[in-house]
């Protein structure tokens, strides 16, 4: 069995065990075999068959995000219009941008991609209303999707969707409760809230969809030295089997595992059913399901974020919504238990996590996945008795480190002035020993850049806002601690801590090479660092060279 050695001038383990200088790793059969320091070296290049130089650039494990939309971004990218801020930022270069983008709509429709807090972003303060919409065109349906739980329709999008003043809304959608914003003659604005699934957009043809999955996972993830995913798939036919061909044919080069979206995807029974699931042709170590993602609320930015205080927004009554009861959160522990399945259920408000926690609490727990809580961590209104809600349901909490610079300074906007100084307490939860990831989930509408996880580290280090305002300062963590979130972290989430996330010996060599030291950069230059070489099992699979 053939050995290569990978080594530079500067290797970060991030283990126990730093080398904190030259060195490198030997890769046998996909695994790193060994670490070898600066003493070791010459020893290893003459054992090993090949040697792989890196120079000067760093060598570290690959980046591991356990939270995306991998396939939904990846559409969004490929069929939408982007109109987010700052690229445009005022309505009239949005609606400039739709005007020159007339002859993309498909189906009769233009849809675009605006940011979460889309409103905020712009400098008008405000979202495009239906009017300025229709002034675009009265005959193209036109929809902005500002981010995965807002959209604003112009009056052919709402004729199409069968919205007027005498529409009802259904109780449920697999975001959280659905709501059209109305004026006061209850005619609708064009402003609807989570409604994405049930509008009639056009779906992108087979070829579109392989085409656009394929594009995304190498721009989105591969190109920023993402080599593991936890991918909440929208579709079985255009996600988990798109997924599987292109690995399989070597087209992607990244670790996939999947969460069956329940219901958004399939029903709860079809996802615990492994006989469904068990024709896959890539390797269980490229494509595996991982596992099921429930919504237990809604979003901030449509307000549907289940909240213990009434939003700032709105009728002063409205503190968002609880999408599950109790008795379905534990159908989705005991389901997912049994079929040895990871749950990860999305609670945005902290009356969402108390009600998840609450319920998971009386539960008996003999082992088995870690359920995780997604966007614990984010807003955290109260610290003590919310991290002891975590504590006692035995959750872990997966924060976005990234939302800072998306939509933290907006908070008070919507939720209240009392969300400005509770929001991401990093240092705190580190230092009672919460282990944290640090993930993207990258949807329709994500910020710029958003899987970059430079651009999430440099959050986590210097906490600076959409508009570069700092965020709580007293909550900012070291480089080393955010590049472990990022790493080993995300590996954990996924309970995948003893296979990647370091450099040691047994676990999978999945490396990347970086143009310089994180550690020796300052923090509004972390986005900066580029990622030269991505190494997925000891195999190159995307260089700048």
């Amino acid at each position: 069995m053939s050995s290569t050695l990978i080594k530079g001038d500067h290797v970060l383990t991030l283990s126990a065990e730093e080398i904190d200088g030259p060195g490198g790793v030997v890769v046998r059969d996909g695994r790193i075999a060994h670490v070898v320091d600066v003493h070791s070296l010459a020893s290893a290049e003459a054992a090993c068959e090949e040697v792989v130089d890196l120079g000067t650039r760093i060598l570290m494990p690959g980046f591991v995000d356990p939270h995306v939309h991998a396939e939904v971004a990846a559409k969004a990218a490929y069929s939408m219009v982007d109109v987010r801020a700052p690229g445009c930022s005022d309505i009239a270069a949005v609606l400039d941008v739709l005007r020159d983008n007339l002859d993309r709509a498909r189906e009769g429709w233009l849809v675009a991609q605006g940011n979460l807090f889309f409103d905020q972003k712009l400098t008008d303060g405000r979202f495009p209303t239906r009017k300025e919409l229709d002034s675009v065109s009265a005959d193209v349906a036109i929809a902005i999707r500002a981010g995965g739980h807002l959209s604003v329709l112009n009056s052919r999008a709402l004729e199409l969707a069968g919205i007027d003043e005498h529409y009802r809304a259904v109780d449920y959608s697999v975001t959280g409760k659905p709501t059209v914003q109305r004026d006061a003659s209850g005619r609708p604005t064009g402003i609807v809230t989570e409604m994405d699934k049930l509008l009639p957009f056009p779906a992108l043809t087979g070829e579109e969809a392989r085409t656009a999955v394929e594009r995304g996972i190498r721009d989105l993830f591969t190109a920023h030295g993402v080599t593991t995913i936890g991918e909440i798939s929208e579709t079985i036919d255009e996600g988990l089997h798109v997924y599987d061909d292109a690995l399989s044919g070597g087209r992607i080069a990244v670790r996939i595992h999947v969460y069956f979206w329940t219901p958004g995807t399939v029903s709860l029974e079809e996802a615990c059913d492994p006989a469904k699931w068990s024709s896959l042709r890539s390797s269980r170590d490229l494509l595996r399901v991982q596992g099921v993602k429930a919504f237990a609320d809604g979003g901030y930015s449509a307000a549907r974020a289940a909240l213990s205080r009434p939003y700032a927004i709105g009728d002063g009554h409205n503190c968002g919504e609880i999408a599950v009861s109790t008795e379905q959160v534990v159908e989705l522990a005991r389901a997912t238990a049994e079929a040895g399945l990871q749950l990860a259920i999305h609670a945005n408000g902290d009356h969402a996590q108390f009600h998840v926690c609450e319920a998971l609490a009386t539960l008996p727990r003999n082992g088995g996945p870690r359920i995780r809580i997604e966007h614990a961590g984010n807003f955290v209104p109260d610290y003590p008795k919310l991290s002891d809600a975590w504590r006692q349901a035995g959750i872990v909490p997966v924060p976005q480190p990234v939302f800072m610079k998306n939509f933290a300074e907006f908070m008070p906007n919507y939720v209240g002035e009392y969300s400005r100084h509770r929001q991401f307490p990093l240092r705190r939860m580190l230092d009672d020993g919460w282990p944290l990831s640090g993930s993207s989930d990258v949807w329709v509408g994500s910020d710029i850049g958003q899987t970059n996880p430079f651009l999430s580290i440099a959050s986590c280090v210097a906490r600076r806002t959409f508009h570069g305002h700092a965020l709580n300062e007293d909550q900012a963590i070291t480089i080393r601690e955010a590049l472990k979130m990022h790493t080993i972290g995300g590996a954990y989430a996924l309970g995948e801590e003893q296979t990647r996330g370091t450099l040691e010996a047994g676990k999978l060599a999945d490396l990347i090479a970086l143009d310089r030291n994180p550690e020796a950069t300052s923090p509004d230059e972390l986005v900066d660092i580029t990622v030269t070489d991505v190494f997925l099992g000891g195999n190159l699979v995307h260089t700048t060279a």
